[in-house]
């Protein structure tokens, strides 16, 4: 039994829904998403609520239940609210800017590091606090999309296991190893 696909998805006033030939179109102020569903699973839409519905409990449809419903919320979420990560840089010198609607990243290459951003994305540096790392703010409303982009950025220099330098997820926790000299 998928405890998570039974539960009903609440669907506001501002929010359209459309269900044709397995492939769900959520519409919002935000924007508008699409995203194809198992083929024999069915949405149902009573009322402001969603309900996803399996045809028999075989192994795949059991599988899918759970995901499709999972997937239907994050559209819904994303046109309303939208979604974001936050990505903290740690190092002397390291540094983050955007131009236009890129990033550009110093992060002790001999070049600076661009990335693009797809559309839907966009990405905020706030000014620093005093004593705080500097924050990367990548938001969107395709939550997958704003993560794998996310993790692209994290990965243009991972946190240091040696000194913790880097960029990192905020609230991520990077444990450092003690050197050569620790061992003596």
């Amino acid at each position: 039994m998928s405890r998570i696909g039974l539960k009903p998805i609440p669907v506001t006033d501002k929010v359209s829904v459309s269900v044709e030939n397995s492939v769900v179109t959520v519409k919002g102020p935000k924007g508008e998403l699409t995203q194809p569903i198992h083929g024999e699973l069915t949405v149902k839409q009573e009322g402001n609520v969603l309900q996803v519905e399996r045809p028999n409990n075989d192994r795949e449809n059991r599988s899918q239940h759970g995901l499709a419903r999972t997937l239907i919320a994050n559209m819904i979420a994303g046109v309303t609210e939208g979604h974001k990560k936050t990505l903290e840089i740690h190092g002397v010198g390291y540094r983050a800017a955007v131009q236009g609607k890129d990033l550009v990243l110093s992060v002790g290459y001999s070049h600076p590091v661009e990335i693009k951003a797809p559309a839907g994305i966009t990405f905020e540096v706030p000014a620093p606090e005093k004593g705080k790392a500097l924050t990367i703010i990548v938001s969107g409303i395709d939550k997958a999309l704003v993560g794998q982009i996310a993790a692209d950025v994290r990965k243009t220099r991972k946190p240091d296991p040696y000194k913790g330098k880097g960029v990192r997820y905020q609230g991520e926790i990077v444990r450092t190893r003690p050197g050569k000299r620790a061992g003596k």
